[in-house]
């Protein structure tokens, strides 16, 4: 059975292998077809697709992009993308100036809280347009103001936190047109993780439907069984693809490993039988 994994990152986004390294896992963990999905970026792919030739992986182009849809910030991936769209282009290059503005503000708030040199430090792990949260937990956990990057956020850098600072990402709609106009497939990223009320999750994927988002990750890191259940009666019920990612960001996450994810239940239609 052809192993596939659609959702990961690498050093060109929050994950800690380069693009060559993370093909080279992929390939000893057993995966066929593997979806680079960077946060907000594609830089990494180049990389990946040099370091998946000639070898038997299948390496797709995909993004994940960070959306703000009411008061929540969620994610939209984009599979078989083609990274070099203009309107894709641009699009996310707006949202890393967003980032690199949203660095500087949890910077300053940190400042604020006694913890100074935080924006240098935080550069140490990525490039200022990419500079998330993760690259700050890693910072503070280095500079000693926690023992873990779970510690780090719980304390730090959610909401109602010295660090928190509120995210204004691209919109629901946004985000699924660059997609299509690059010739992908929307798809909700691990819709679980949003602990959404059943009611507004439909409402969600309603409008991500009539706006032509495609697919839904019905199979994700860290899941629970009776979610992907959920998952799967919902991708049912709206009609949209069901996808299986392993949203695999570092080897120090031993509880989430590439292609190491439940299969997609049988009764919804995986996405990749659309290719």
């Amino acid at each position: 059975m052809t192993c596939y994994d659609l959702h990961c990152h690498s050093v060109a986004s929050d994950g800690s292998l380069s693009p060559e390294s993370l093909i080279a896992r992929a390939i000893e963990q057993g995966v066929d077809v593997l979806a680079l999905t960077d946060h907000d970026g594609t830089e990494g792919i180049e990389q990946a697709q040099k370091a998946a030739e000639n070898t038997a992986l299948s390496l797709i182009q995909g993004v994940e992009i960070s959306v703000t849809w009411g008061s929540n910030t969620i994610h939209v991936i984009g599979l078989n993308i083609d990274k070099n769209n203009t309107e894709l282009e641009q699009g996310l290059k707006q949202i890393r100036q967003y980032r690199q503005q949203r660095a500087v503000k949890i910077a300053e708030r940190l400042e604020k809280s006694g913890i100074t040199g935080a924006y240098e430090g935080a550069s140490q792990y990525a490039s200022p347009v990419m500079l998330g949260r993760v690259h700050f937990a890693k910072f503070l956990v280095e500079a000693g103001h926690a023992k873990s990057i779970n510690a780090v956020f719980k304390r730090f850098l959610v909401r109602n936190k010295p660090g928190y600072v509120t995210g204004e990402w691209a919109s629901l709609e946004q985000a699924v047109t660059w997609i299509t106009q690059a010739g992908g497939q929307a798809v909700i990223a691990h819709p679980a993780r949003y602990k959404m009320t059943a009611t507004k999750l439909k409402r969600l994927i309603t409008e991500f439907k009539s706006l032509g988002g495609e697919g839904i990750e019905v199979v994700s890191g860290r899941q629970h069984p009776e979610e992907i259940k959920t998952l799967a009666k919902l991708a049912n019920e709206f009609g949209l693809l069901a996808s299986r990612g392993s949203d695999f960001h570092s080897p120090d996450n031993a509880w989430v490993e590439l292609g190491r994810i439940p299969d997609l239940p049988k009764e919804v239609t995986p996405i990749w039988q659309t290719w």
